[in-house]
């Protein structure tokens, strides 16, 4: 389903504009179509920014959460209750746990698989309407049956719960 954004309004003063009264020539009176947003497709507006350069694993470690509440990870301490986040556990091999969450995010919308390994995954996930990109990270750590996450709007303050939520998602979809 494609959902159009219509300036009629513009349009109809635009007209108005033109012949100075009410009595626009319907011809000029028309719908415009100037964005469509279709289901799974790019969104209206792309409120991108950056991609970070700190991102991966560097002595074990995913990259430490901002002061802004919109990043969650599980190497956050458990005290920081506003980034805290349990890890995923596996019973797997660490490529075989990449490769289970790789076909997770392949299945969940407007998302992309920037960097992978057999112990690290990296995806950028784009919103529907206003395309804000959150970078979100995966370690499968060795020897300990542990997936560390990491999710990371890159633009603004707050992201109402939208990186705690995709990493339950991901969890809920993992355990099935």
């Amino acid at each position: 389903m494609v959902i159009r954004i219509l300036i009629t309004a513009c349009v109809v003063l635009l007209a108005i504009g033109s012949v100075g009264s009410w009595a626009a020539p319907a011809a000029a009176i028309a719908t415009v179509p100037v964005a469509e947003v279709s289901s799974g497709g790019q969104p209206l507006f792309h409120f991108s920014g950056q991609r970070p350069t700190n991102l991966g694993v560097k002595d074990g470690k995913l990259a430490a959460c901002p002061a802004s509440p919109n990043c969650v990870s599980s190497q956050a301490e458990a005290a920081d209750a506003e980034h805290a986040i349990a890890p995923l556990t596996y019973r797997a091999t660490p490529g075989e746990a990449i490769a289970t969450l790789k076909g997770i995010i392949q299945g969940m919308e407007r998302t992309e698989i920037i960097d992978e390994s057999d112990t690290y995954l990296y995806a950028e996930f784009t919103s529907a309407l206003m395309g804000f990109v959150d970078d979100v990270e995966f370690y499968a750590e060795p020897g300990t049956g542990i997936v560390h996450v990491r999710s990371a709007s890159r633009l603004g303050q707050s992201d109402l719960g939208v990186n705690r939520t995709r990493i339950e998602a991901i969890r809920a979809k993992w355990a099935d």
